[in-house]
């Protein structure tokens, strides 16, 4: 029946935040379209971080700076496009693009090796301290970024067009969102399969009892670190999705506060569960938007419904819901 009652929730979840957009027309309300679409690349962000932390139980404080690279790739990409000049001249000549797809690729490209030096480090380690070894390779990420004056630097890189995407006019709010709800949809179903997978199982063993895993001669490191690389992956394109969003690759898409966020989104959605993140990212932007407007203590209320969730729903609004089970 649980299993049953979550599927049915997380049905409506999507079925909510693809609606919203087209309500949005029909009331004459476009900034609603901003709305979701910020919701969907959000919710997209805190899947990978899910992954990590839902089911391999790795609590990482470094996940906004594969966030900023995907944010950086998309910005530098349009920034050589619009100037016509090539993105690498040595060793190799390799041309830059305005292709959205393009910078998916690179943001991908870039994040996998860093998160994989970066995984390879902090994961000798374990609870608070990996806590703050990710923290501080961020925070080392953040401080390159704002020191990098080619590219604005703590200003900020502005990016002049919204990338392409193959016949759709990204320029159109509505399209734009569809593109950012389809790749979401797309990282859900990854993140179903990787749960539903041996892979899966292995990393939620090692999350509950490393000794037993390696009694039966898995070692939890490696599934852990794969499990870290696909995770800072995700957020790296959910990165490059809100530059192109916002026109604006800031550094504070580096910050150890975006990291924060995407917690805070999945502790609100659900640690684990499959539209866990999704829920929390909802939750948050309304939160954010509707109280942000009355007051600029808005932070208050979330603290309070965060407090919340943490003392009297452990599984999260979905969790309260829809009960224990994490199949749906």
């Amino acid at each position: 029946m649980k299993f049953t009652r979550e599927i049915l929730i997380n049905t409506v979840l999507a079925a909510l935040l693809l609606a919203m957009p087209f309500a949005a027309l029909a009331m004459d309300e476009p900034f609603y379209v901003t709305l979701a679409t910020r919701m969907a690349i959000l919710a997209l962000a805190a899947v990978g971080l899910n992954l990590a932390l839902g089911l391999g139980g790795l609590v990482s404080f470094g996940h906004a700076a594969f966030f900023g690279i995907g944010g950086y790739a998309a910005g530098i990409l349009s920034t050589h496009a619009l100037n016509m000049q090539p993105l690498l001249t040595w060793p190799f000549e390799i041309e830059s693009s305005e292709q959205m797809l393009v910078a998916w690729f690179v943001a991908v490209a870039v994040s996998g090796p860093v998160a994989l030096a970066i995984g390879a480090i902090s994961l000798r380690t374990s609870g608070v301290y990996f806590i703050m070894i990710t923290l501080a390779f961020a925070q080392m990420i953040y401080y390159f970024a704002i020191s990098w004056p080619a590219y604005g630097g703590e200003d900020g890189l502005s990016i002049a067009m919204r990338g392409t995407f193959p016949g759709v006019n990204t320029a159109v709010p509505l399209s734009f969102f569809l593109i950012c709800y389809g790749v979401l949809m797309v990282a859900l179903l990854l993140f179903a399969c990787v749960r539903a997978s041996r892979f899966g199982a292995a990393l939620q063993a090692a999350r509950q009892n490393e000794t037993r895993l390696a009694a039966v001669g898995i070692g939890p490191f490696p599934v852990r670190l794969v499990a870290f690389v696909i995770s800072a992956m995700v957020a790296a394109l959910a990165g490059s999705l809100y530059a192109d969003l916002n026109r604006f690759a800031s550094p504070s898409m580096l910050s150890w506060q975006m990291s924060g966020e995407l917690i805070v989104l999945i502790i609100l959605g659900g640690t684990g569960r499959l539209f866990g993140p999704v829920a929390g990212a909802m939750l948050f932007v309304l939160i954010e938007s509707v109280l942000g407007g009355l007051t600029e203590r808005w932070q208050l209320f979330l603290g309070l419904i965060l407090l919340g969730v943490v003392l009297f729903a452990r599984g999260g609004l979905i969790g309260l819901v829809a009960g224990k089970s994490r199949h749906g």
